[in-house]
């Protein structure tokens, strides 16, 4: 088995350092921590917008309507 090459990119929504597998760049990814969604961008290519929330903004949206599904839930 070949070994895959691999990247650091940062997280944009918890800010943790992901390896990612370079066959993944151009490829939506979700964060192993906090399950926030990226796309992969790779070391030479510029990254989103830093005045840019809405991947912050959408996973807090996800986070609440999770959490309001969950109360809902009959015990």
């Amino acid at each position: 088995m070949a070994d895959s090459a691999f990247f650091v990119q940062e997280c944009p929504t918890c800010g943790r350092s992901l390896r990612v597998r370079v066959e993944y760049l151009g490829r939506r990814l979700v964060c192993q921590h906090c399950r926030g969604v990226l796309t992969a961008h790779g070391p030479g290519a510029a990254p989103p917008l830093v005045g840019d929330r809405s991947g912050l903004l959408a996973r807090a949206e996800e986070l609440i309507d999770e959490a309001q599904r969950r109360l809902a839930r009959p015990r």
